[in-house]
């Protein structure tokens, strides 16, 4: 069941997702040749203990579920990592790609936002992708303002994607956001099965979705480390990973985890941005 959110709850989400913007301006400040995901995910959780915050990736799952317990506030994916990688002691290079996903809950509200970096001058055909993957979460937004339903976004995200040349990774999407981080609805960024049924949902105020590309320089198909978190390319090509927390209001979507606009300064005293 998806839980619309008030105005007021809205801007409260806002907070946790300036929050999590600051995380990225953390890591976009690190992120180097060798710099190791370790070193970048210990700034991020110091500045979010510093907020009284609370991580939602550590930890996670917090119920028994058979598998480890992810065990860093951030998810690192290099390369051809595609999503829920874990940080790791081993130095970035030159050429390398780095997709950070991170989120945290503060004062019962979450935010959640990733960002595929490239670590010192990477190929053109890498920058590329990354390029697509944004545009693809960036165009989702814009058509959040004209579009009714969900699928019809999906549907032009993954035509993109393939006009490009590269694929959509399906078997992971985004999701519906609030007081927890994964709420009601799924938020797919290709037009399957469950769209075309009952899965698909409006575009109307209230709604606040984690909107998410995953997008493959080759196949789509990934596999499983034995790490039994981090998500590889079938083929070892390289994979991008853009999101935002997007929020439905009166007057229109609006993106929760963007920098801060003149009007917030109270919010970045209290929230220790830069």
């Amino acid at each position: 069941m998806i839980h619309l959110k008030s105005e007021r709850e809205i801007k409260k989400m806002r907070r946790a997702g300036l929050a999590v913007w600051q995380a990225h301006q953390i890591a976009r400040r690190m992120v180097a040749p060798g710099i190791t995901t370790v070193e970048i995910d210990k700034a991020i959780e110091d500045y979010f203990e510093k907020l009284g915050g609370e991580p939602l990736f550590k930890n996670y799952p917090h119920h028994n579920s058979g598998k480890p317990k992810f065990p860093a506030v951030t998810c690192m994916s290099v390369n051809d990592e595609v999503v829920h990688g874990i940080p790791s002691t081993r130095p970035l290079k030159e050429g390398d790609i780095l997709s950070l996903d991170t989120g945290v809950r503060i004062n019962g509200w979450c935010g959640d936002a990733a960002v595929t970096y490239p670590v010192g001058k990477i190929d053109p055909e890498v920058q590329q992708l990354l390029d697509v993957t944004e545009a693809t979460l960036n165009m989702a937004y814009e058509l959040m303002h004209t579009k009714s339903k969900w699928s019809q976004i999906a549907r032009e995200m993954a035509e993109y994607v393939s006009d490009h040349g590269y694929s959509t990774v399906e078997c992971f999407v985004g999701h519906g956001i609030g007081r927890q981080m994964h709420e009601d609805p799924q938020v797919p960024n290709f037009l399957g099965r469950a769209l075309r049924g009952s899965g698909d949902f409006r575009i109307e105020p209230g709604l606040v979705i984690a909107v998410e590309p995953m997008v493959n320089m080759g196949t789509k198909r990934v596999k499983l480390l034995k790490d039994y978190w981090t998500q590889v390319t079938a083929d070892g090509r390289p994979s991008a990973h853009f999101e935002h927390t997007i929020a439905v209001t009166d007057s229109g979507p609006r993106r929760l985890t963007v920098a801060p606009e003149d009007s917030e300064s109270s919010l970045i005293d209290e929230l220790l941005l830069a």
